[in-house]
């Protein structure tokens, strides 16, 4: 039933309705998705970031129905500050990161009179008014003709409308949507591929599901393409992204989209954004009080994740190879790209791995120590990958059945999957390192198989309490070295364990070394194995690469 006013469940309300129309809207906003890189993807992120809302609120919900003895409903500013929350943590892409910000500008506003039960027209206006200057502030380098403008002209239309939150409601409604129509004519790139922008258009589904929570109304439609190509659709339906109102990118943008969720301070989040500023593009930080989500376009891909290690704590840290140049507009032009034939999909246990990976082109899923990805998080990346097919690595023995079941959500939507059991990410990388995406797709899983079969994996953790192992009776803080996943052996130093590991390994022979050393990993334990290596092992390569926090000291590959 519509509302004059904006209270708890009317939030609820709205987002659910949110979601609904970016459900609808998802397909026409991936396929306008042009600037600055035509990666398809612009509905999808947006609907992933209003669907974290909504969980996020529903939990709050929940929480206070259980709340015996005095069950009831959450304040408006307890469910604000869920919908805001919820949009930051689950924020995707340049325009779902923009969105959040929207969110939690408006819910900073909205909890402000955390004593009152509802919000009248006034706060509303204010709420609109913060959530734009806010979602620009949180822009490196803002762009008009993007979803900044349509939500500045959203706040200016409703700070000159006068009444209850319905009519401040359709007031910025139809602000909206008169920005976004004129966003062609603002960006070049938008003109010329002949639609509007997509992030804008899906503000308006926002926008109008706000409108049909407080007034019944479900607005009329909306136009998402330009000129002679001009189409209508019903107001859920989607529509098409600047990239977040970001600045374009040149000829051979960046390879590879970052994002993480950061804990850190005000100041070093402000020396974060002037080092990623410097290292890529579309750069947008959003968040507040110790919590952000940071977004960037960059080259380095490492070095961006290293910015945050530096800042404070990354962690769901997503990095995607946008592919060999095809998905970034060059000048401003160009049209949403076709999905690439084949695409890596992979977990990997640290940050300096995700950075490896995704130099190699692989689309990086990160995996803390009890931090494991869901089958929902793998499903998303094998679709951020835009392929027809897609080879898994889940480089985790534990994630076979979750990995397995990602997959299965992505084959029902038309996309090949193949899941190789990696159980370590030195098996993936020596599976990475034979993919050859002109093979036939058979061809291809088979070698990388065949590669990944042929690495034996071996680790040096440890111990985080007393257990019984393969080796015997370990104590916390005994040293462990694992081969092909048992533990062989316990002792006190890292280094002499490593030694030991290495050599049972190379006991059956091998040509390459691999090694992974994690952040407190002893520095000497690279030199000492490489200089073993050399002495003992005739013709055996070895080399090192920095994991960072992946939980292991070593890891160790040998094929």
């Amino acid at each position: 039933m519509p509302q004059t006013f904006l209270d708890a469940l009317a939030v609820r309300t709205w987002c659910g309705l949110a979601l609904e129309a970016l459900g609808r809207a998802r397909e026409e906003i991936d396929a306008i998705n042009v600037y600055p890189v035509a990666d398809g993807d612009t509905g999808t992120n947006l609907y992933l970031t209003v669907e974290s809302a909504v969980a996020a609120i529903e939990a709050v919900f929940a929480a206070h129905e259980v709340d015996a003895p005095n069950p009831g409903r959450p304040s408006l500013a307890e469910a604000a500050q869920a919908m805001a929350h919820g949009a930051l943590i689950g924020a995707r892409g340049n325009s779902g990161t923009i969105v959040a910000q929207l969110l939690r500008g408006m819910a900073q506003v909205l909890a402000a009179g955390s004593d009152d039960a509802h919000t009248d027209g006034e706060r509303l206006r204010l709420a609109l008014r913060r959530a734009a200057d806010a979602a620009r502030q949180a822009v490196a380098h803002p762009v008009e003709g993007t979803v900044l403008s349509v939500a500045s002209a959203a706040a200016d239309a409703a700070g000159g409308a006068e009444g209850d939150c319905g009519k401040v409601a359709r007031a910025a409604y139809e602000g909206a949507r008169v920005a976004l129509a004129a966003t062609p004519g603002q960006l070049a790139v938008l003109e010329r591929a002949g639609v509007v922008d997509a992030g804008g258009r899906g503000l308006v589904a926002v926008l109008a599901a706000l409108v049909e929570t407080l007034t019944g109304e479900v607005p009329g439609a909306v136009a998402v393409a330009a000129g002679a190509r001009h189409t209508r659709v019903r107001t859920p339906d989607g529509d098409q992204d600047t990239g977040s109102g970001t600045e374009c990118a040149g000829p051979g943008g960046p390879a590879h989209e970052v994002i993480y969720l950061l804990e850190a301070g005000d100041l070093a989040v402000a020396r974060l954004k002037e080092r990623l500023d410097a290292l890529g593009d579309s750069l947008v930080v959003v968040g507040g009080d110790g919590l952000w989500n940071v977004h960037v376009h960059v080259d380095d891909a490492g070095a961006a994740v290293e910015a945050g290690v530096e800042a404070g704590r990354p962690y769901r840290i997503r990095i995607t190879h946008f592919g060999a140049g095809d998905v970034h507009t060059v000048r401003g032009e160009g049209l949403p790209r076709e999905r690439v034939q084949r695409a890596v999909v992979a977990v990997v246990p640290g940050e300096g791995l995700a950075g490896l990976y995704a130099e190699a082109g692989a689309t990086t899923v990160l995996a803390r120590p009890g931090e494991p990805p869901a089958s929902g998080e793998l499903a998303e990346a094998m679709r951020r990958a835009h392929a027809r097919e897609v080879v898994l690595l889940p480089n985790d023995p534990e994630l076979r059945h979750t990995a397995a079941a990602a997959a299965e959500q992505v084959r029902a939507e038309g996309i090949r999957v193949s899941m190789i059991p990696t159980r370590s990410a030195v098996q993936g990388i020596a599976a990475l390192a034979v993919h050859e995406p002109e093979r036939r797709f058979d061809e291809d899983v088979v070698s990388m198989t065949s590669a990944a079969g042929a690495t034996r994996y071996g680790e040096v953790a440890v111990a985080e309490r007393q257990a019984w192992t393969m080796a015997g009776i370990c104590q916390a803080g005994d040293v462990l070295g694992l081969i092909d996943g048992d533990v062989a052996m316990i002792g006190t130093d890292v280094t002499s364990v490593a030694g030991t590991v290495l050599d049972r390994m190379l006991a059956a022979g091998g040509e390459l070394v691999t090694l992974v050393l994690g952040d407190e990993a002893p520095q000497a334990v690279a030199e000492h194995l490489q200089a073993r290596v050399r002495e003992a092992y005739l013709a055996v390569d070895t080399v090192v690469y920095r994991g960072g926090r992946q939980g292991a000291l070593l890891l160790i590959g040998v094929e």
